[in-house]
Protein backbone atom coordinates (compact mmCIF):
# COMPACT_ATOMS: atom_id res chain seq x y z
CA UNK A 1 0.00 0.00 0.00
CA UNK A 2 1.08 3.53 -0.62
CA UNK A 3 2.35 6.05 2.51
CA UNK A 4 -1.42 7.19 2.44
CA UNK A 5 -2.56 7.31 6.05
CA UNK A 6 -5.52 5.63 6.49
CA UNK A 7 -7.89 7.70 8.73
CA UNK A 8 -11.11 5.78 8.32
CA UNK A 9 -9.66 2.55 9.37
CA UNK A 10 -9.84 -0.82 7.51
CA UNK A 11 -12.32 -1.71 4.87
CA UNK A 12 -12.95 -4.67 3.01
CA UNK A 13 -13.67 -4.85 -0.84
CA UNK A 14 -15.24 -7.67 -2.60
CA UNK A 15 -14.93 -7.64 -6.08
CA UNK A 16 -16.24 -9.92 -8.87
CA UNK A 17 -13.78 -9.38 -11.28
CA UNK A 18 -10.33 -7.71 -10.77
CA UNK A 19 -10.67 -4.49 -10.69
CA UNK A 20 -8.00 -3.39 -13.27
CA UNK A 21 -7.67 -2.34 -15.86
CA UNK A 22 -10.22 -0.06 -16.29
CA UNK A 23 -11.38 -0.71 -19.71
CA UNK A 24 -14.50 -2.17 -19.67
CA UNK A 25 -18.04 -0.82 -17.57
CA UNK A 26 -17.60 -3.02 -14.54
CA UNK A 27 -13.90 -2.57 -13.99
CA UNK A 28 -13.80 1.12 -14.68
CA UNK A 29 -16.41 1.68 -11.93
CA UNK A 30 -14.86 -0.62 -9.25
CA UNK A 31 -10.99 0.61 -10.45
CA UNK A 32 -12.21 4.09 -9.67
CA UNK A 33 -14.60 3.16 -6.67
CA UNK A 34 -10.84 1.82 -5.13
CA UNK A 35 -9.24 4.82 -5.87
CA UNK A 36 -11.65 6.57 -4.27
CA UNK A 37 -11.43 4.48 -1.11
CA UNK A 38 -7.82 4.55 -0.96
CA UNK A 39 -7.62 8.41 -1.41
CA UNK A 40 -9.93 8.97 1.30
CA UNK A 41 -8.21 7.17 4.03
CA UNK A 42 -9.55 4.25 3.90
CA UNK A 43 -7.47 1.09 4.23
CA UNK A 44 -8.47 -1.57 1.91
CA UNK A 45 -8.38 -5.04 1.67
CA UNK A 46 -9.01 -6.07 -1.78
CA UNK A 47 -10.41 -9.48 -2.28
CA UNK A 48 -11.55 -10.48 -6.05
CA UNK A 49 -12.53 -13.20 -8.63
CA UNK A 50 -10.17 -13.68 -11.72
CA UNK A 51 -12.02 -15.30 -14.42
CA UNK A 52 -8.85 -14.62 -17.04
CA UNK A 53 -5.65 -15.38 -15.84
CA UNK A 54 -3.94 -12.69 -17.57
CA UNK A 55 -5.89 -10.39 -15.14
CA UNK A 56 -3.70 -12.18 -12.03
CA UNK A 57 -0.70 -10.25 -13.30
CA UNK A 58 -2.12 -6.94 -12.23
CA UNK A 59 -1.69 -7.65 -7.77
CA UNK A 60 1.21 -5.22 -8.13
CA UNK A 61 -0.90 -2.54 -9.71
CA UNK A 62 -3.68 -2.85 -7.27
CA UNK A 63 -1.34 -3.04 -4.30
CA UNK A 64 -0.65 0.66 -4.91
CA UNK A 65 -3.74 1.38 -3.50
CA UNK A 66 -4.55 -1.76 -1.22
CA UNK A 67 -2.80 -2.69 2.26
CA UNK A 68 -3.38 -6.32 0.98
CA UNK A 69 -4.44 -8.41 -2.11
CA UNK A 70 -6.21 -11.80 -2.81
CA UNK A 71 -7.19 -12.83 -6.02
CA UNK A 72 -8.32 -16.00 -7.00
CA UNK A 73 -8.60 -17.74 -10.44
CA UNK A 74 -12.28 -19.08 -11.93
CA UNK A 75 -12.75 -21.53 -14.53
CA UNK A 76 -15.71 -20.05 -16.72
CA UNK A 77 -16.52 -23.30 -18.03
CA UNK A 78 -16.60 -25.30 -14.57
CA UNK A 79 -18.77 -22.52 -13.15
CA UNK A 80 -21.40 -21.83 -15.47
CA UNK A 81 -21.85 -26.25 -14.96
CA UNK A 82 -21.39 -25.57 -11.12
CA UNK A 83 -24.28 -22.87 -11.42
CA UNK A 84 -26.99 -25.28 -13.12
CA UNK A 85 -27.55 -26.52 -8.95
CA UNK A 86 -27.97 -23.22 -7.71
CA UNK A 87 -32.40 -22.96 -8.04
CA UNK A 88 -32.36 -26.30 -6.33
CA UNK A 89 -30.86 -23.89 -3.14
CA UNK A 90 -33.07 -20.95 -4.32
CA UNK A 91 -29.88 -19.33 -5.84
CA UNK A 92 -29.87 -17.42 -9.27
CA UNK A 93 -26.81 -19.11 -10.86
CA UNK A 94 -24.67 -15.97 -11.02
CA UNK A 95 -24.46 -16.35 -7.04
CA UNK A 96 -22.73 -20.38 -7.36
CA UNK A 97 -20.74 -18.99 -10.83
CA UNK A 98 -18.84 -16.47 -8.71
CA UNK A 99 -18.77 -18.18 -5.48
CA UNK A 100 -15.58 -19.64 -4.77
CA UNK A 101 -14.35 -21.32 -1.73
CA UNK A 102 -10.72 -20.38 -2.25
CA UNK A 103 -11.83 -16.64 -2.00
CA UNK A 104 -14.53 -17.39 0.86
CA UNK A 105 -11.21 -18.40 2.81
CA UNK A 106 -9.28 -15.38 1.85
CA UNK A 107 -12.57 -13.21 3.71
CA UNK A 108 -12.77 -15.13 6.66
CA UNK A 109 -8.79 -14.68 7.06
CA UNK A 110 -9.44 -11.00 6.54
CA UNK A 111 -12.39 -10.20 9.20
CA UNK A 112 -10.64 -12.48 11.43
CA UNK A 113 -7.18 -10.60 11.52
CA UNK A 114 -8.04 -7.08 10.78
CA UNK A 115 -10.21 -4.73 12.47
CA UNK A 116 -12.61 -4.18 9.32
CA UNK A 117 -15.37 -1.14 10.46
CA UNK A 118 -16.52 -1.93 6.78
CA UNK A 119 -17.39 -4.08 3.99
CA UNK A 120 -18.17 -3.29 0.14
CA UNK A 121 -19.38 -5.71 -2.03
CA UNK A 122 -19.42 -4.84 -5.63
CA UNK A 123 -22.13 -6.80 -7.78
CA UNK A 124 -24.91 -8.58 -5.65
CA UNK A 125 -23.44 -11.98 -6.07
CA UNK A 126 -20.86 -11.46 -3.81
CA UNK A 127 -22.92 -11.11 -0.58
CA UNK A 128 -22.72 -14.70 -0.45
CA UNK A 129 -18.83 -14.14 0.68
CA UNK A 130 -20.66 -12.05 3.92
CA UNK A 131 -24.28 -14.25 3.99
CA UNK A 132 -21.38 -17.27 4.16
CA UNK A 133 -18.70 -15.67 6.75
CA UNK A 134 -18.69 -17.59 10.21
CA UNK A 135 -16.02 -15.15 11.38
CA UNK A 136 -18.26 -12.18 11.80
CA UNK A 137 -21.84 -12.91 10.73
CA UNK A 138 -24.71 -10.80 9.78
CA UNK A 139 -26.32 -11.52 13.18
CA UNK A 140 -23.13 -11.07 15.10
CA UNK A 141 -23.50 -8.73 18.32
CA UNK A 142 -20.85 -6.34 16.35
CA UNK A 143 -20.42 -6.43 12.52
CA UNK A 144 -18.84 -4.35 9.86
CA UNK A 145 -21.18 -1.45 8.24
CA UNK A 146 -22.59 -3.49 5.31
CA UNK A 147 -22.34 -1.52 1.45
CA UNK A 148 -23.65 -3.46 -1.61
CA UNK A 149 -22.60 -1.89 -5.10
CA UNK A 150 -25.82 -4.01 -7.07
CA UNK A 151 -24.26 -1.40 -10.10
CA UNK A 152 -27.64 -2.32 -12.32
CA UNK A 153 -31.02 -4.28 -11.52
CA UNK A 154 -29.51 -7.40 -13.04
CA UNK A 155 -33.03 -8.99 -12.37
CA UNK A 156 -34.54 -6.75 -14.45
CA UNK A 157 -31.51 -7.24 -17.21
CA UNK A 158 -31.92 -10.97 -17.58
CA UNK A 159 -35.82 -10.09 -18.14
CA UNK A 160 -34.72 -8.09 -20.95
CA UNK A 161 -32.83 -11.23 -22.20
CA UNK A 162 -35.58 -13.26 -21.89
CA UNK A 163 -37.85 -11.72 -24.45
CA UNK A 164 -34.80 -11.81 -26.66
CA UNK A 165 -34.40 -15.61 -26.67
CA UNK A 166 -36.32 -18.62 -27.39
CA UNK A 167 -36.54 -22.42 -26.34
CA UNK A 168 -34.47 -23.52 -23.45
CA UNK A 169 -32.40 -20.07 -23.11
CA UNK A 170 -35.69 -18.19 -22.73
CA UNK A 171 -36.71 -20.02 -20.04
CA UNK A 172 -33.21 -19.99 -18.34
CA UNK A 173 -32.91 -16.42 -18.51
CA UNK A 174 -36.63 -16.02 -16.88
CA UNK A 175 -35.38 -18.46 -13.85
CA UNK A 176 -32.20 -16.73 -13.11
CA UNK A 177 -34.55 -12.87 -13.19
CA UNK A 178 -37.04 -14.59 -10.71
CA UNK A 179 -34.38 -15.53 -8.73
CA UNK A 180 -32.10 -12.31 -8.64
CA UNK A 181 -35.57 -10.77 -8.33
CA UNK A 182 -35.54 -12.20 -4.41
CA UNK A 183 -31.58 -12.36 -4.06
CA UNK A 184 -31.46 -8.73 -4.54
CA UNK A 185 -34.54 -8.29 -2.08
CA UNK A 186 -32.42 -10.31 0.30
CA UNK A 187 -29.10 -8.21 -0.13
CA UNK A 188 -30.86 -4.90 0.31
CA UNK A 189 -32.71 -6.21 3.87
CA UNK A 190 -29.30 -7.60 4.91
CA UNK A 191 -26.86 -4.92 4.39
CA UNK A 192 -27.35 -1.50 5.80
CA UNK A 193 -27.08 0.32 2.31
CA UNK A 194 -27.34 -0.21 -0.93
CA UNK A 195 -26.18 2.07 -4.27
CA UNK A 196 -26.75 1.52 -7.82
CA UNK A 197 -25.50 3.34 -10.48
CA UNK A 198 -27.95 5.71 -11.38
CA UNK A 199 -31.00 7.25 -9.95
CA UNK A 200 -33.36 5.58 -12.55
CA UNK A 201 -31.92 2.10 -11.28
CA UNK A 202 -32.19 3.31 -7.73
CA UNK A 203 -35.37 4.40 -8.50
CA UNK A 204 -36.23 1.16 -10.05
CA UNK A 205 -35.27 -0.96 -6.80
CA UNK A 206 -36.98 1.08 -4.68
CA UNK A 207 -40.34 0.53 -5.96
CA UNK A 208 -40.07 -3.34 -5.43
CA UNK A 209 -38.22 -2.54 -1.93
CA UNK A 210 -39.38 -3.26 1.66
CA UNK A 211 -37.12 -0.89 2.94
CA UNK A 212 -36.58 1.96 0.29
CA UNK A 213 -34.49 4.01 2.34
CA UNK A 214 -31.52 1.66 2.18
CA UNK A 215 -31.31 2.15 -1.34
CA UNK A 216 -28.94 5.51 -3.15
CA UNK A 217 -27.96 6.21 -6.57
CA UNK A 218 -23.99 6.99 -6.98
CA UNK A 219 -23.94 7.28 -10.71
CA UNK A 220 -20.02 7.09 -12.34
CA UNK A 221 -17.88 9.70 -13.42
CA UNK A 222 -15.52 10.09 -16.45
CA UNK A 223 -11.65 10.44 -16.76
CA UNK A 224 -11.78 14.02 -17.94
CA UNK A 225 -8.20 14.16 -18.72
CA UNK A 226 -7.90 10.89 -20.32
CA UNK A 227 -10.92 11.47 -22.43
CA UNK A 228 -10.07 14.66 -23.98
CA UNK A 229 -10.80 16.10 -27.62
CA UNK A 230 -7.97 16.36 -29.77
CA UNK A 231 -6.92 19.26 -30.87
CA UNK A 232 -7.22 20.31 -34.56
CA UNK A 233 -8.42 16.65 -34.92
CA UNK A 234 -10.45 16.01 -38.50
CA UNK A 235 -11.60 12.84 -39.18
CA UNK A 236 -11.17 12.21 -42.48
CA UNK A 237 -13.51 10.67 -45.51
CA UNK A 238 -15.29 8.04 -45.86
CA UNK A 239 -18.03 8.65 -43.12
CA UNK A 240 -16.76 6.99 -39.65
CA UNK A 241 -18.93 5.54 -36.86
CA UNK A 242 -17.70 3.91 -34.13
CA UNK A 243 -19.20 1.51 -31.43
CA UNK A 244 -16.48 0.53 -28.25
CA UNK A 245 -17.97 -2.30 -25.80
CA UNK A 246 -16.87 -6.07 -24.85
CA UNK A 247 -18.23 -7.43 -27.64
CA UNK A 248 -18.66 -11.08 -25.67
CA UNK A 249 -21.86 -8.97 -23.61
CA UNK A 250 -24.95 -9.75 -25.02
CA UNK A 251 -26.38 -6.10 -25.23
CA UNK A 252 -23.34 -4.90 -27.17
CA UNK A 253 -23.73 -8.01 -29.28
CA UNK A 254 -27.49 -7.23 -30.07
CA UNK A 255 -26.66 -3.71 -30.60
CA UNK A 256 -24.05 -3.99 -33.44
CA UNK A 257 -25.81 -7.09 -35.29
CA UNK A 258 -28.87 -4.92 -35.45
CA UNK A 259 -26.96 -1.76 -36.63
CA UNK A 260 -25.16 -3.54 -38.80
CA UNK A 261 -27.64 -5.19 -40.51
CA UNK A 262 -30.94 -2.57 -39.97
CA UNK A 263 -29.48 0.52 -39.87
CA UNK A 264 -25.76 1.10 -41.57
CA UNK A 265 -27.78 -0.23 -45.26
CA UNK A 266 -29.86 2.58 -44.88
CA UNK A 267 -27.52 4.63 -44.49
CA UNK A 268 -25.56 3.71 -46.64
CA UNK A 269 -27.75 4.34 -49.25
CA UNK A 270 -28.37 7.97 -47.72
CA UNK A 271 -24.60 9.13 -47.70
CA UNK A 272 -22.82 6.68 -49.62
CA UNK A 273 -19.46 5.26 -48.39
CA UNK A 274 -19.53 4.44 -44.44
CA UNK A 275 -17.10 2.08 -42.23
CA UNK A 276 -18.63 1.21 -38.93
CA UNK A 277 -15.57 0.43 -36.66
CA UNK A 278 -16.53 -2.29 -33.82
CA UNK A 279 -14.60 -1.97 -31.36
CA UNK A 280 -14.10 -4.24 -28.40
CA UNK A 281 -12.44 -7.74 -27.44
CA UNK A 282 -13.71 -11.00 -26.86
CA UNK A 283 -15.72 -10.81 -30.24
CA UNK A 284 -18.26 -13.54 -30.60
CA UNK A 285 -18.63 -15.33 -33.70
CA UNK A 286 -21.71 -13.64 -34.38
CA UNK A 287 -19.85 -10.12 -34.37
CA UNK A 288 -16.92 -11.54 -36.25
CA UNK A 289 -19.56 -12.92 -38.63
CA UNK A 290 -20.24 -8.65 -39.29
CA UNK A 291 -17.22 -8.37 -41.10
CA UNK A 292 -18.60 -9.56 -44.29
CA UNK A 293 -20.59 -6.94 -44.28
CA UNK A 294 -20.17 -3.77 -46.34
CA UNK A 295 -18.19 -1.28 -44.77
CA UNK A 296 -18.24 -3.23 -41.26
CA UNK A 297 -14.41 -3.35 -39.73
CA UNK A 298 -14.26 -5.71 -36.28
CA UNK A 299 -10.88 -4.87 -34.38
CA UNK A 300 -11.29 -7.41 -31.68
CA UNK A 301 -9.36 -5.74 -28.32
CA UNK A 302 -7.66 -2.46 -28.88
CA UNK A 303 -4.97 -0.91 -26.18
CA UNK A 304 -6.62 2.38 -26.41
CA UNK A 305 -9.92 3.06 -28.14
CA UNK A 306 -9.68 6.41 -28.17
CA UNK A 307 -7.93 6.80 -31.66
CA UNK A 308 -10.61 5.31 -33.16
CA UNK A 309 -13.10 7.05 -31.53
CA UNK A 310 -11.31 10.94 -32.69
CA UNK A 311 -11.17 9.29 -36.22
CA UNK A 312 -14.72 9.09 -36.06
CA UNK A 313 -17.56 11.16 -37.30
CA UNK A 314 -20.07 9.59 -35.05
CA UNK A 315 -20.26 7.27 -32.22
CA UNK A 316 -23.39 5.37 -31.99
CA UNK A 317 -24.85 3.55 -28.99
CA UNK A 318 -27.96 1.09 -30.54
CA UNK A 319 -28.42 -0.31 -27.25
CA UNK A 320 -31.99 -1.88 -27.22
CA UNK A 321 -30.95 -3.76 -23.94
CA UNK A 322 -29.89 -1.76 -21.09
CA UNK A 323 -29.78 -1.35 -17.37
CA UNK A 324 -27.75 0.90 -15.26
CA UNK A 325 -25.71 4.01 -17.12
CA UNK A 326 -23.47 3.77 -20.29
CA UNK A 327 -19.51 4.16 -20.05
CA UNK A 328 -19.50 4.35 -23.82
CA UNK A 329 -21.69 7.29 -24.54
CA UNK A 330 -19.91 9.94 -21.25
CA UNK A 331 -16.92 8.89 -22.63
CA UNK A 332 -17.41 9.99 -26.36
CA UNK A 333 -19.07 12.76 -24.92
CA UNK A 334 -16.15 14.10 -23.20
CA UNK A 335 -14.01 13.47 -26.33
CA UNK A 336 -16.25 15.83 -27.62
CA UNK A 337 -18.06 13.50 -29.86
CA UNK A 338 -21.10 13.62 -31.44
CA UNK A 339 -23.00 10.83 -30.58
CA UNK A 340 -26.52 8.70 -31.53
CA UNK A 341 -28.09 6.56 -28.46
CA UNK A 342 -31.31 5.07 -28.05
CA UNK A 343 -33.28 5.77 -25.15
CA UNK A 344 -32.08 2.77 -23.50
CA UNK A 345 -29.11 3.78 -23.87
CA UNK A 346 -29.45 7.83 -22.76
CA UNK A 347 -31.26 6.60 -19.28
CA UNK A 348 -29.47 7.46 -16.13
CA UNK A 349 -26.96 9.37 -18.68
CA UNK A 350 -27.85 13.87 -16.86
CA UNK A 351 -27.62 15.39 -20.61
CA UNK A 352 -30.42 17.13 -22.82
CA UNK A 353 -31.38 15.00 -25.73
CA UNK A 354 -31.10 16.86 -28.84
CA UNK A 355 -28.81 19.37 -27.82
CA UNK A 356 -25.90 17.25 -25.82
CA UNK A 357 -26.29 14.37 -27.59
CA UNK A 358 -28.89 13.06 -29.95
CA UNK A 359 -31.33 10.26 -28.37
CA UNK A 360 -33.78 8.50 -31.30
CA UNK A 361 -35.53 4.85 -30.92
CA UNK A 362 -34.35 1.84 -31.72
CA UNK A 363 -36.15 1.64 -35.15
CA UNK A 364 -34.22 1.19 -38.19
CA UNK A 365 -35.70 3.97 -40.63
CA UNK A 366 -35.69 6.11 -37.35
CA UNK A 367 -31.91 5.82 -36.18
CA UNK A 368 -30.66 5.98 -39.31
CA UNK A 369 -32.52 9.03 -40.43
CA UNK A 370 -30.55 10.86 -37.07
CA UNK A 371 -27.48 9.16 -38.62
CA UNK A 372 -27.94 10.50 -41.71
CA UNK A 373 -28.73 13.88 -40.47
CA UNK A 374 -25.79 14.00 -38.18
CA UNK A 375 -23.72 12.97 -41.03
CA UNK A 376 -24.71 15.35 -43.34
CA UNK A 377 -24.35 18.26 -41.00
CA UNK A 378 -20.47 19.04 -39.54
CA UNK A 379 -21.45 22.21 -38.03
CA UNK A 380 -24.09 20.20 -35.67
CA UNK A 381 -21.76 17.68 -34.67
CA UNK A 382 -19.09 19.45 -33.74
CA UNK A 383 -20.89 22.04 -31.52
CA UNK A 384 -23.16 18.95 -30.10
CA UNK A 385 -19.85 17.75 -29.29
CA UNK A 386 -18.66 20.87 -27.27
CA UNK A 387 -21.48 20.69 -25.92
CA UNK A 388 -21.26 17.35 -24.55
CA UNK A 389 -17.78 18.05 -23.34
CA UNK A 390 -18.77 20.87 -21.17
CA UNK A 391 -21.79 18.72 -19.86
CA UNK A 392 -19.26 15.95 -18.85
CA UNK A 393 -16.78 18.70 -17.14
CA UNK A 394 -19.89 20.04 -15.41
CA UNK A 395 -21.53 17.03 -13.73
CA UNK A 396 -19.23 13.54 -14.53
CA UNK A 397 -16.14 14.20 -12.22
CA UNK A 398 -15.24 10.87 -10.28
CA UNK A 399 -14.50 12.40 -6.80
CA UNK A 400 -17.35 14.50 -7.12
CA UNK A 401 -20.18 11.58 -7.96
CA UNK A 402 -18.27 9.33 -5.09
CA UNK A 403 -18.41 11.78 -2.48
CA UNK A 404 -21.69 10.30 -1.42
CA UNK A 405 -20.13 6.91 -0.36
CA UNK A 406 -18.47 8.05 2.45
CA UNK A 407 -21.63 8.36 4.61
CA UNK A 408 -22.90 4.89 4.10
CA UNK A 409 -19.67 3.33 4.74
CA UNK A 410 -19.02 5.25 7.92
CA UNK A 411 -19.38 2.34 10.64
CA UNK A 412 -22.25 2.64 13.28
CA UNK A 413 -20.00 2.31 16.63
CA UNK A 414 -20.99 -0.91 18.29
CA UNK A 415 -23.50 -1.95 15.56
CA UNK A 416 -26.28 -4.18 17.39
CA UNK A 417 -27.68 -6.74 14.87
CA UNK A 418 -30.50 -6.73 13.62
CA UNK A 419 -32.89 -8.82 12.45
CA UNK A 420 -32.65 -9.89 9.34
CA UNK A 421 -32.95 -12.50 6.68
CA UNK A 422 -29.56 -14.46 6.78
CA UNK A 423 -28.43 -17.51 4.45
Amino acid sequence: MNDRTAAKGALLMLVHRVPYPPDKGDKIRSFNLLRFLAANGWQVHLCALADDPADLKHKKALEKFCASVSLQPIKPKSQKIKSLAAPLQGLPLSARYFYRPALQRSVDDVLSRHPIKSVLCFCGPMAEYIFRNKTRPLDSAVRPQLVMDLVDVDSDKWYQYAKKKSGPMKWLCLLESRLLRAYEQKVVNSFDATILVSEDEAEMLRRRAANPEKIHGIANGVDLDYFSPAEGAQPSPPWRIVFCGVMDYFPNVDAVCWFAREVLPLVRERVGEVQFDIVGGKPSEEVQSLAKLPGVRVTGRVEDVRPYVRAADLSVAPIRIARGLQNKVLEAMAMGKAVLSTPEAFEGIEASPGWDLCVALAEPNVFAEAAVNLLQDPVKRKEMGLRARKTVEGGYCWETRLEGLNPLLAPIQDHPAKDKEVA
